[in-house]
């Protein structure tokens, strides 16, 4: 199967680009003609070409579109519309066109005889593996509503999870950004000014004034320097992140931080927990299922623990002894496994150890800008004292002289 970009219009006249497999030009442009789309051009796309426009792809498509569609399917499921008809009805109402693209196109191969779940992994750059993959499930037990709804309510709690996460963090992202502001601002522009005025009258400076003075001259004159630090860091993550070998200590080091690790690291333990439940509910095979929790954590330290696990439990061994051989995984993980093992009663532990990191994360997601800001409001006190410091010491001389 190849890659084409294409371009085309559809009944509205909005013009929609993306990127459809197909075995050859001809075949791609009948499936976006039986969208209804009038097609404008369809040529083989580079690989490069490919993964920026699958990016693209993704970026368009919300996990909230995902969350809807997955619901829709199990209300009208449930309610005894047939599977064809749900999709149609639910292609109707739905506004995001890459969305509403890629569900025709599942309705399509359907009705040529593909199995709903295979239609949909068709589609695998848009819906989720934990949605394909309980889809089989839920087609081979006969209960694909019950399926669909199990995997809505994931991916809604995946969605709260990092909506948490992101409100944590924008207050001190935020603080920060302004307290550096401020602080460049007061040395390229207010300190130099009354650094002239003090010079001009001739006062010997204080050891505390000269170090400030030299500090303003420089960022008044390599003020842009300061203000790029924070790009070139950024480029720096992002290339870190590229190559495997450095995002694994990189991912390490988010895990280590002070304060934000809390965040973090209870996160990852929630999606961990989360995502073991639901497969393991669903009947997948335990090596199955840490294969696809290791595939959707988004941490190359826990992937790498997590396929660590797998391998020692296909040896033989239980999970919590394969668990507590890595100490990423803390006491209460581990013993809460060994009792669903002793029990019978895994997904249940993972589901109570899910609410609990859940509830953690939510709870420090509220603390942690109340932590943070006394200690900003600590340390801009300090450097504005010190700059206000170095100022006053040289004017209260030239004051007592004038007295």
């Amino acid at each position: 199967m190849n890659h084409y970009s294409y371009k085309a219009v559809d009944a509205n006249g909005n013009v929609l680009k993306g990127i459809l497999e197909g075995h050859d030009a001809s075949s791609v442009q009948g499936s976006l003609t039986t969208r209804g789309l009038y097609v404008l051009q369809v040529r083989e796309s580079g690989r490069l070409f490919k993964k920026v426009e699958e990016k693209l792809s993704a970026f368009r498509i919300s996990r909230k579109d995902v969350i809807e569609f997955s619901s829709n399917m199990a209300i009208m499921l449930r309610a005894g519309v047939p599977l064809l008809s749900a999709l149609e009805d639910i292609i109707k109402t739905m506004t995001n066109e890459y969305m509403k693209g890629a569900i025709i196109d599942v309705k399509k191969n359907t009705e040529m005889g593909v199995k709903f779940s295979d239609a949909l992994n068709l589609q695998r750059k848009i819906f989720p593996d934990i949605l394909i993959r309980l889809a089989r499930v839920g087609e081979e037990t006969g209960r694909l509503e019950n399926s669909l709804s199990e995997v809505a309510t994931h991916l809604k709690k995946l969605e709260d999870l990092a909506a948490t996460v992101k409100r944590a963090l924008i207050y001190p992202l935020f603080s920060l950004i302004t307290t550096g502001a401020a602080v460049i601002f007061w040395l390229a522009y207010v300190l130099p000014k009354m650094m002239e005025v003090i010079i001009s009258l001739g006062v010997k400076m204080p050891l505390l004034t000269k170090i400030l003075y030299e500090v303003s001259k420089i960022t008044e004159k390599y003020w842009y320097v300061m203000v790029m630090i924070p790009v070139l860091l950024f480029i720096v993550i992002q290339l870190m992140k590229a190559k495997l070998s450095t995002r694994f200590y990189w991912d390490m080091v988010k895990i280590k931080l002070p304060i934000i690790r809390l965040l973090l690291h209870n996160r990852l333990l929630a999606l961990l927990s989360e995502q073991l439940r639901l497969l393991i509910m669903a009947g997948v095979t335990i090596d199955r299922a840490f294969d696809v929790t290791a595939d959707v954590m988004g941490n190359e330290v826990f992937k790498k623990a997590i396929l660590s696990v797998k391998a020692d439990i296909m040896a033989g061994r239980k999970i919590s002894a394969a668990l507590s051989k890595h100490n990423i995984f803390p006491p209460l993980v581990i013993r809460m496994v060994s009792i669903g093992e002793s029990s019978g009663n895994l997904d249940a532990q993972f589901g109570f150890l899910a609410e609990h990191y859940y509830k953690i994360v939510d709870d420090f997601s509220e603390k942690i800008g109340k932590m943070i800001e006394p200690m900003l409001m600590i340390i801009l006190g300090l450097l504005m004292g010190v700059m206000i410091a170095g100022v006053l010491l040289p004017m209260y001389d030239v004051f007592s002289k004038i007295k």
